[in-house]
């Protein structure tokens, strides 16, 4: 009997602390609650005040914090009205830097441009110059995607290297240009391929050697110049009998380019047997007339 009332009395105040505890977890989201409303009572007060001063003070109070919602809030209303004044230099860079880190990169790119076009001379437009090259990196797709913005990125990145060769970035921003390069070779290849396995092989050959004129240093250099051969050759081999001739004889050069640079490669023996045809086939053209 006493086990069953001590077993009563375990359930009981397992009750009373289980009610206390959620008794107490609603005190606090009331708390929170509360605290939430207020501050944007707070906020929505401020943005209607004409306070600038106050303004601009809670604006770097918020950004400081990492509430760089809040702070553009702010920053929008502070941009114009200090415009020409010691402060303007400081809300302009600190407003990109805000849509930065809330992952806003476009308009991040946007504004650090303007801010390195605005100031050129201040000790910050270098770093801006940067980072809005940066923030096009940064959006740059996959590369089976389009890649418009990778090129974009590129091209900002190879203007701040013009503009500052010597600063600290500028070897930090060619590193990025080669990753994005490398990104429009894949892209690049993945099409001539494409053409390649759908048969297109004059649409192929144009892609593979743009390749290798765009890329000089690309790293599957041998392989695109055999594909090259194998194009050119079943380009030539489905042409009609008045261009056949020309063609195969354009597929042998391609095939004595290969052989120059590649002579132990991997893909002589197959190539051999591309280039026996290509000599071959005129003779069993000619002894058919």
């Amino acid at each position: 009997m006493q086990i069953f009332h001590h077993h009563i009395r375990f359930k009981s105040n397992d009750n009373i602390t289980f009610a206390a505890m959620f008794k107490k977890r609603i005190f606090i989201s009331i708390i929170l609650i509360s605290s939430i409303l207020l501050s944007c009572s707070k906020h929505q007060k401020l943005l209607k005040s004409t306070d600038n001063e106050k303004k601009y003070e809670i604006a770097m109070q918020y950004y400081d914090k990492g509430d760089f919602y809040r702070a553009l809030q702010l920053f929008d209303q502070l941009i114009p009205i200090y415009r020409g004044t010691s402060k303007s230099e400081d809300l302009l860079f600190r407003y990109p830097f805000a849509y930065f880190n809330q992952r806003d990169y476009v308009m991040a790119s946007y504004h650090f441009n303007r801010f390195s076009s605005t100031f050129p001379l201040s000790s910050k437009a270098e770093e801006a110059a940067y980072m809005a090259a940066y923030c096009k990196y940064l959006e740059s797709p996959r590369h089976t995607l389009d890649q418009t913005v990778t090129k974009d990125a590129i091209n900002e990145f190879q203007s701040f290297i013009n503009r500052y060769p010597y600063g600290e970035k500028a070897k930090e921003a060619t590193k990025l240009i080669d990753q994005l390069r490398l990104k429009l070779q894949k892209k690049d290849y993945n099409i001539a391929n494409l053409y390649m396995k759908i048969g297109d092989y004059q649409a192929a050959i144009v892609s593979f050697r743009n390749l290798l004129k765009d890329y000089p240093e690309i790293a599957y250099k041998e392989e695109i110049m055999y594909k090259i051969v194998v194009s050119a050759y079943n380009f030539a081999n489905n042409s009609i009998q008045e261009k056949k001739q020309e063609r195969l004889e354009s597929a042998q050069n391609d095939y004595y380019d290969f052989i120059t640079l590649f002579p132990e490669s991997r893909y002589v023996n197959e190539l051999n047997k591309y280039y026996k045809r290509s000599i071959d086939q005129p003779k069993k053209g000619s002894d058919n007339i």
